[in-house]
């Protein structure tokens, strides 16, 4: 029988938090994220946002289009300066969620 190293473990953990992380989207079928709803009015803050938002032009957990009135559906988001659904803070690395900018069929994808 052969003998288990600590490093063979140690690589099989790794791997394996590797490979579920970029597997599971944070973002939930129905839009939500931590309890946020996807949608609405959105300020954007340098510093405590409520969600971390990183621009990509794959993968993404939220396709986003942005409108001018009436941010209801999931993905539609309306930038604002008071008066907010909630805020976000755009980040290059350690993000919460990854979105993609749309013209048309914002949501999860």
């Amino acid at each position: 029988m052969k003998k288990v190293t600590v490093f063979s473990i140690a690589v099989f953990l790794v791997l394996s938090l590797a490979a579920s992380c970029l597997a599971a989207s944070t973002v939930s079928k129905d839009g939500y994220f931590k309890g946020i709803k996807l949608c609405g009015k959105v300020r954007v803050v340098e510093y405590n946002p409520d969600i971390k938002v990183q621009v990509v032009s794959s993968f993404p957990d939220l396709n986003v289009k942005v409108v001018d009135h009436f941010p209801d559906q999931i993905g539609e988001w309306q930038f604002v300066e008071y008066g907010e659904d909630f805020t976000i803070q755009f980040v290059e690395h350690f993000s919460d969620i990854r979105i993609r900018y749309v013209t048309s069929f914002p949501g999860v994808p």
